[in-house]
Parts: C-alpha cells; sequence; structure tokens
C-alpha cells in the first residue's frame, strides 16, 4: 500500500481494528482511546467527531490538539521499519500509534506504553 493510501484512509476505518487487536489480548476499547488521547491531545468527543466526519490520518493527525513530546521516546520496528527512522512526519505519527497499540496488545503496562 502506498504512503498516499494510508494518509487517505479515515481515521475510522482502521480505529475499530485497533480496538479488536486490543480485546483479543484481553484489553479495553478505553485503553486504546487513553492511547489515542495521550497521543495526540484529543479529547474523547474529539474521538468520536473524527470518527463520525471519517476524518483522513493526515488530518487527523496534523489537526491534533497536542502531540505529545514523549511521542519521541517511541522505539522499535512496526511493519519492518523502525519508528525513530521515518523521515515523513505524518506516516510517523500513524506508525507511533500503531507501535503503542501493539505494546498494549503485547500485555505492556500503560505507565510503559506512555512513558511515565
Amino acid at each position: 500500500m502506498s504512503k498516499y493510501k494510508i494518509y487517505t484512509m479515515s481515521f475510522a476505518s482502521v480505529y475499530p481494528l485497533y480496538i479488536s487487536k486490543a480485546e483479543k489480548k484481553g484489553h479495553t476499547k478505553s485503553e486504546v482511546d487513553e492511547i489515542i488521547h495521550w497521543l495526540t491531545g484529543y479529547t474523547q468527543a474529539d474521538v468520536e467527531e473524527h470518527l463520525k466526519k471519517q476524518t483522513d490520518f493526515e488530518t487527523f493527525f496534523k489537526a491534533a490538539p497536542f502531540l505529545n513530546p514523549s511521542r519521541t521516546l517511541i522505539k522499535g520496528v512496526i511493519c519492518g521499519v523502525r519508528v525513530e527512522d521515518i523521515k515523513e512526519p505524518t506516516m510517523q505519527e500513524i506508525r507511533y500509534l500503531d507501535k503503542l497499540i501493539d505494546e498494549l496488545a503485547k500485555g505492556k503496562s500503560m505507565d510503559k506504553i506512555l512513558r511515565k
């Protein structure tokens, strides 16, 4: 899949997949939401509005009220690429979120996931 297609995918189309991945491993939608809030600064009402509007990923991240500065502490490989080495900003934000959801599914504690 090209970068362009990922950017234009709606956040709403991927959000249920994040929740499903977490729930399959015994985690909850509220934990997924907590990760999204921490990463982007969105409230739950904001997230619901983006879901309703079918906002694409590029807009979702560009409109984020507060991209958490601690997100740069997220390291590791997602989809075969080291997240810290991704040069394109929107792609890096998408992969940060993917990595955090992976960490949740793998059983990492929320304190570690949220870099506390």
